[in-house]
């Protein structure tokens, strides 16, 4: 029995001295994976309103230079969103237009990892084509009869109005405040209301169907764009490639185009 033990023992120490050898010696090649290697899947990005165009370009870029992976998307306002993840809904990655949304998942033990900023944003006022009701400024939005609308305080963009409010001393009085910043754009859009309060990106955004007029106060309120991996998700690492991605050279490029600054 000893002299088995013995044979054992000097087998493995010459296995170890091989390994050894061909690792100083560098003739041996490796069988540790990739780390490069990307993993496949589908994962569940939720993202707030103000990223939809930019973040459906970056998913159909995302699939065709990753084969075998599928990107769908959740688009809303960032608080109704965290309310989604919090109640349970099957989210991979969350990213936010703000990091006051993102704060609520991390203290609630939601979100696994870092949740690096990848972009800036900042309010402009949105009015129809040329500008008819000649709006100039944010004091311009309490003129009489001047049908405007925000964003509600717990979503983003309306915490955002508070605060150039507060900075220029300007209080308006919105017809409508509404879950999401698409929304506001759509009621200026629409001709439901002439001006609203929403991101430089969602005049950009909008291909000359409003147009944008730039207010000193915004510079106040400069909103940063935080993206996580949700605790749970039975896809993490995909999760996480993507949010490279979007943080990446590539992702970098599609959200500059966009309108969106750096972090």
């Amino acid at each position: 029995m000893r002299r088995t033990t013995a044979i054992v023992s000097g087998a493995l120490a010459a296995a170890v001295l091989l390994t050894g050898c061909s690792a100083q010696g560098g003739s041996t090649a490796s069988t540790t994976p990739s780390a490069s290697a990307t993993p496949t899947g589908s994962i569940t990005v939720f993202a707030a309103a103000s990223l939809q165009q930019t973040f459906t370009t970056l998913g159909n870029d995302y699939q065709a230079s990753h084969p075998g992976t599928t990107v769908t998307f959740s688009f809303a306002g960032s608080s109704d969103l965290v309310t989604q993840i919090q109640n349970g809904a099957p989210a991979d990655v969350f990213a936010s237009a703000d990091q006051k949304n993102m704060t609520k998942l991390t203290d609630a033990g939601l979100i696994t990892g870092g949740t690096p900023a990848f972009a800036t944003n900042t309010l402009q006022i949105a009015v129809a084509p040329g500008n008819p009701k000649g709006i100039h400024d944010l004091q311009d939005l309490t003129a009489s009869g001047l049908q405007v609308v925000t964003c509600a305080a717990p979503v983003p963009c309306g915490a955002a109005t508070q605060t150039v409010e507060q900075a220029s001393g300007v209080t308006l009085a919105p017809v409508s405040e509404e879950q999401s910043v698409t929304d506001v754009l759509g009621k200026v859009e629409s001709g439901q209301a002439d001006a609203g309060l929403v991101y430089v990106t969602d005049v950009k955004g909008a291909d000359g169907k409003v147009d944008g007029v730039d207010f000193d106060a915004a510079a106040k309120a400069v909103n940063t764009y935080p993206i996580g991996v949700v605790k749970g998700s039975g896809h993490a690492a995909l999760a996480a490639s993507f949010s490279a991605y979007v943080r990446s050279s590539a992702g970098e490029r599609v959200l500059r185009e966009a309108g969106f600054g750096k972090p």
